[in-house]
């Protein structure tokens, strides 16, 4: 990544070598603007020009408006006669459409900047997207990415402590760091635009950090292709007991200091197993309590219809899912999404290998949480050891597992607590019932007690009566259970403190072979 400075110190170097093509690849046109603006003003002994759709051209140095006719053409037609005539003259465009492919302006462009490199001119091009190659290779180009939180910090104490005085602000270098960490991965021109609103409101006090969260929200709520999930509940889990220490263990990981460490922030986990046990539970629970916002995937809006499009929107998807950091990304059921198919032309295997080479690569802070009930769908390449941090199959709960949820359930939804007589016969009769199923029942118990007028839970006999109307998913699907079970408890971590592998608990198999006697 290059940020401001890095990015004026390369157009520097490529100005004083005379380049003559610079396109310098950006969202942020002010800052791409800035940058030239201030070498304008160290090299002024070259004249620089430039050209916007508003203003049309006009010089750098003073602002001076070169002609009333403000278009594209006249600006072109003006540059062509003056760097014929004049050397070492300098031409910015901010705004030119049609030079991602040839084209008629892709062409004039190429023969503007020939014509440069023989009288030592400079054509710069500002483009948020990549130039027709045959235009690209006349010279260099590059990257102005979007700030950092160094520039981001600088950008918001410089607009704070304008404002200190006037209204009032309690912030001190602690919450605008942290403000800058939220505000990671907008514009310049965004940020400015949240911290005016906020300051506009009279006081800018530490329980507005959370509010920012909010204005990022709505900056990036009308990308195709990643939703954000509001999280509405503290979202307990019972049972899950090792991931739940594992994920206990990189919550501090996740807000740590990386930049003098080659270390990388954690990149998340693959969550298999039984449905109905807690796995699209767990990405909320790990968002609401990490305190950070959590976006899902939409993988069937990501899906499109022309060839390149899914492609295109997945990278535009997870482009976004980085600028939103820090963040829990969750992509629910992804052996449905990213499931290696042979009729869909190929599209499979090409999101397959975009979304592993940001997996790879990415070294933003978004914590990824993907659940899968069959695994056996996905690609191998997808299961290996440092895709994710770690795989867990999540069975279904045990008997301490059981106790757990149903106490929790029942607090949470009838308002009751268990006694321990009655906790110990649901746990014999919730054998094989999945968390999801648990709750489902204590729902239906919930909906009765509030129908019939009643505080009180009802009696043993009754409560039981509810859970054997019920038939678990263990056995109306036992065979997909014993499916997934044969995969995920001998490949995957389990997710629970007795979720031990059948294997594991057999003694050695002892080597046997037939002989035949004669």
């Amino acid at each position: 990544m290059t940020n401001l400075l890095e990015t004026r110190e390369v157009v520097k170097n490529y100005l004083k070598a005379r380049i003559p093509l610079v396109v310098v690849r950006s969202m942020e046109r002010n800052r791409s603007a800035d940058i030239l603006t201030s070498l304008a003003g160290e090299f002024r002994q070259m004249p620089f020009y430039m050209h916007t759709r508003t203003e049309g051209l006009k010089q750098l140095s003073d602002g001076l408006l070169v002609s009333e006719d403000t278009s594209l053409p006249s600006a072109i037609d003006f540059a062509t006669n003056l760097i014929k005539r004049t050397e070492y003259v300098n031409f910015v465009f901010t705004d030119v459409e049609d030079l991602e492919d040839e084209s008629p302006t892709s062409r004039h462009f190429a023969e503007l900047a020939r014509l440069a490199e023989a009288h030592a001119g400079t054509i710069v091009i500002f483009s948020e997207k990549p130039v027709w190659t045959g235009l690209g290779r006349l010279g260099m180009s590059v990257t102005l990415d979007l700030p950092d939180i160094g520039e981001m910090y600088t950008v918001i104490s410089g607009l704070v402590d304008q404002y200190r005085g006037q209204v009032h602000i309690d912030w001190d270098a602690d919450d605008v760091r942290t403000a800058a960490g939220i505000l990671a991965g907008v514009t310049e021109t965004e940020a400015t635009n949240v911290l005016a609103s906020l300051i506009a409101g009279g006081t800018l006090t530490r329980d507005k950090l959370p509010e920012l969260s909010e204005y990022k929200d709505r900056i990036f709520g009308d990308l195709a292709g990643i939703e954000r999930i509001r999280l509405v509940d503290d979202y307990p889990i019972g049972g899950l007991r090792n991931l739940r220490t594992w994920l206990s263990k990189r919550e501090r990981l996740m807000i740590a200091d990386y930049s003098h460490t080659r270390v990388s922030p954690p990149r998340g986990i693959l969550l298999v197993g039984v449905p109905g046990c807690g796995k699209s539970l767990s990405a909320k629970a790990i968002a609401s309590g990490w305190n950070l916002p959590l976006y899902r995937l939409d993988m069937a809006a990501v899906l499109g219809m022309y060839v390149g499009q899914s492609e295109s929107r997945l990278r535009e998807a997870l482009q976004t899912a980085d600028r939103v950091a820090p963040c829990v990304l969750w992509i629910d059921e992804i052996d449905k999404a990213l499931a290696g198919g042979g009729g869909d032309g190929g599209t499979s295997r090409r999101l397959i290998g975009q979304f592993l080479f940001w997996l790879q690569e990415s070294t933003s802070r978004v914590f990824m949480v993907a659940t899968a009930n069959d695994i056996s769908s996905l690609p191998p390449e997808l299961t290996r050891k440092g895709r994710f941090d770690e795989i867990f199959f999540v069975d279904l709960p045990d008997a301490e597992d059981r106790a757990e949820i149903l106490r929790m359930y029942f607090s949470r939804i009838c308002n009751v607590d268990l006694s321990d007589a009655l906790s110990a016969r649901l746990v014999d009769a919730s054998a094989s019932f999945s968390g999801a199923e648990i709750r489902a029942v204590v729902d239906e118990i919930g909906l009765s007690m509030y129908a019939d007028d009643r505080t009180a839970v009802y009696d043993d006999d009754t409560v039981l009566r509810f859970f054997s109307n019920t038939i678990p998913f263990a056995h109306s699907n036992a065979e997909d259970l014993e499916q997934i079970r044969a995969w995920g408890r001998t490949r995957a971590v389990p997710a629970g403190a007795d979720q031990l592998t059948e294997s594991s608990q057999r003694e050695p198999a002892v080597p046997s072979r037939r002989i035949v006697m004669t």
